[in-house]
């Protein structure tokens, strides 16, 4: 913890006030960073795309899984090879996975647009355009759902079957015993994937980096790219720790919405 995240966090925030190109001495500028942070028109875009990703790709990730899950809980044929082949996404590399969706996206030979054709619709250049690129992000963000679907299933498969035994002798259909039974269970659980699947997907770089490098007109540059370029493309490492702090707090500030929110709506057995 000491030397991973403590010294790098505490050198970072020193490098705030610094001017450093990875190879001569550092310069201390005082407010500099700050000043450039607050007239840079790139940092309320790449907030931006990094938000619009964030806070759609993860309810539809996470509705996914749950779906998932439940369907997978049940007793049927090949249900493990169900469950690995939905896990798989996961274990792939990232980069790896960028450049198969990559692949998927080509506008002349894609198999999107050749699955798109079936039904008629014309070829989109997905990656081309502005208001095609973060979608794609999306659609493709959904489908590495494996790991919320495992924590789903072990949530699922805690909820007491004396309850739902319970409900079903008082007269309580499928849909009922779900909605007052399994689901109010299972919100620590959703609770856990939404905090973790948030910070997660707000740190979105790798497929951005590999397939559109930002573009097509900033429309894919995210926060964590934007501060992968000013740091090691730039080499501006003083206004890349003042970006990361900026994100940092940003986050944090997320997170501490939701805790201060799940009383509303999380339910804890032994509460």
């Amino acid at each position: 913890f000491v030397a991973f995240i403590l010294i790098p966090m505490v050198w970072s925030f020193i490098l705030i006030f610094q001017e450093w190109n990875l190879l001569g001495t550092a310069r201390w500028v005082g407010m500099k960073n700050l000043e450039a942070l607050m007239s840079d028109p790139k940092v309320p875009q790449s907030l931006w795309n990094t938000a619009y990703f964030a806070f759609i790709s993860v309810p539809l990730q996470l509705a996914l899984a749950f779906f998932c899950a439940i369907l997978l809980n049940q007793n049927i044929r090949g249900r493990n090879f169900y469950r690995t082949a939905l896990y798989l996404p996961v274990v792939v590399p990232v980069v790896v996975s960028a450049f198969i969706w990559q692949r998927a996206y080509h506008p002349d030979f894609g198999i999107i647009n050749a699955a798109l054709g079936w039904f008629g619709i014309p070829p989109q250049a997905w990656l081309f355009e502005p208001a095609l690129a973060k979608p794609a992000f999306i659609f493709m963000r959904i489908w590495v759902m494996g790991t919320q679907m495992v924590i789903f299933l072990a949530g699922l498969q805690s909820v007491p079957l004396s309850l739902l035994e319970a409900a079903e002798l008082d007269g309580a259909g499928t849909w009922k015993r779900f909605w007052n039974v399994t689901f109010p269970m299972m919100t620590p659980v959703i609770f856990f994937n939404l905090v973790v699947g948030l910070i997660g997907n707000f740190q979105v770089f790798a497929p951005a980096l590999v397939m559109t490098k930002g573009g097509p007109a900033d429309a894919t540059l995210f926060m964590v790219l934007y501060i992968y370029r000013q740091g090691f493309e730039y080499s501006k490492l003083g206004y890349a720790a003042t970006l990361s702090w900026l994100f940092f707090l940003i986050i944090i500030i997320f997170t501490f919405i939701q805790f201060r929110l799940q009383g509303r709506w999380v339910y804890y057995e032994n509460e």
